[in-house]
């Protein structure tokens, strides 16, 4: 809405400009004209100025200033909309959220106020994946942030999770060890955690509250494949309960409670506790064409990448295939990730480039950024905090981009 207001100003800037040369060039023009006429012989060549200015007055009306405010407000209507059905959306949810402490003991007060609670952030969801998912960034800039310790000599950042206070985690192989790294806001390591001992075993992160992350983990020396969850607490990071399964754990997502898994060959769906509810998706070819997963704010969209196949899969929440995205840009892909209103970035192996692809997974809608002579990257997250887009690299370095 400012983008709008601001080019709507600078149009009807310009057309006043070009009034007042207009209406000044007529009145020098007229000056010089009556300079030597006698007082007597005046009054036909101001009535011929007032005429001449009134018509000028007539063009400033029917010119465009009309047409881009009109246009301004018809820009501006369908945002208004969200904004306000967004702090509607937020003010009922504040209201529930004080409630819900109060009626913890009245089970059928509390299913109410847990239910209203989903319907707003369903329709919030739903607000943003068809507003803004297919909204395009704009790089504005780049700095590098080293995220070295002492004694590392083999990093690879292998997945980025940013906090909505700003405190970014990564999951690094480093040397013969797999630790999560929490960072301040200035990207400096203010807490470790050690997840394994064994070389490469670190596959993938998501978020699962706003204070606690899930760590896919694979450990090829004991064949062991679990999910460890770990919570930042005054800036600590505290280890907690752990899942395991019976097949590869290379890729997490969460949504509203559910667990998806990429196991290598297929996208699996379990509760919280480890339950399985069911397998979405399988392709047996061979390992490393179901490597990451993500999931979509509204949850009815899955995204895969296969790096064998050098694709981008989109699922429905069902497990049905909806799309098959291939470009160069994501040959061997590596990084995954959904921002919170909907936008899919994906970065590839082979190819330095982080790309924007529809929400759909049908097309490629931008390259936002390429970079040669440096590592590869290796994962992605966008940061809603600082409004940037995050990448990790195969060194202790993360990329910070700042976007629009």
């Amino acid at each position: 809405m400012k983008s709008f207001k601001v080019s709507y100003k600078e149009h009807e800037r310009l057309i006043v400009d070009g009034l007042r040369v207009n209406i000044v060039s007529y009145l020098r023009e007229c000056e010089t004209s009556t300079v030597n006429t006698t007082h007597e012989h005046m009054q036909y060549p101001i009535s011929e100025m007032r005429e001449a200015i009134k018509y000028l007055l007539a063009d400033f009306e029917k010119s465009t200033i009309k047409e881009n405010k009109e246009e301004l407000n018809l820009k501006q209507a369908p945002l208004k909309v969200v904004r306000y059905s967004c702090i509607r959306l937020h003010y009922e949810l504040f209201h529930l959220h004080v409630a819900i402490p109060k009626v913890l003991g009245k089970p059928e007060l509390s299913f109410i106020a847990s239910k209203k609670c989903l319907e707003n952030i369903q329709q919030s969801d739903i607000f943003i994946q068809e507003n803004f998912s297919n909204k395009v960034f704009t790089v504005n800039g780049k700095s590098v942030h080293y995220v070295e310790m002492l004694s590392d000599s083999y990093e690879c950042i292998k997945s980025i999770c940013a906090l909505p206070n700003g405190q970014v985690l990564i999951a690094e192989n480093v040397n013969k060890n797999n630790r999560v790294m929490l960072l301040d806001q200035q990207y400096q390591v203010v807490s470790h955690l050690d997840v394994s001992a064994a070389l490469n075993d670190m596959q993938d992160m998501c978020q699962i509250t706003p204070t606690e992350v899930a760590v896919a983990v694979h450990i090829y020396a004991s064949k062991t494949d679990e999910v460890q969850f770990i919570t930042v607490i005054h800036r600590e990071l505290v280890s907690g309960r752990k899942l395991q399964f019976q097949h590869g754990c290379y890729g997490i997502a969460h949504h509203q409670g559910d667990l998806f898994i990429a196991s290598g060959t297929a996208l699996f769906k379990y509760t919280m506790n480890g339950k399985l509810d069911r397998r979405l998706y399988v392709d047996a070819f061979t390992d490393g064409t179901v490597d990451q997963c993500a999931v979509s704010p509204t949850g009815d969209r899955l995204y895969i990448i296969s790096r064998h196949q050098k694709k981008l899969l989109t699922l429905a929440r069902d497990g049905t295939l909806l799309a098959t995205l291939t470009d160069p840009a994501i040959l061997f892909p590596r990084g995954l990730h959904v921002t919170p209103a909907g936008q899919v970035l994906v970065c590839g192996g082979l190819l330095p480039t982080v790309i924007q692809v529809d929400w759909e997974g049908k097309i490629k809608l931008a390259t936002l950024v390429t970079w040669w002579g440096g590592m590869s990257p290796v994962s992605v997250c966008y940061s809603s905090s600082t409004s940037s887009i995050i990448v990790g690299q195969w060194e202790d370095t993360i990329l910070v981009f700042r976007v629009e």
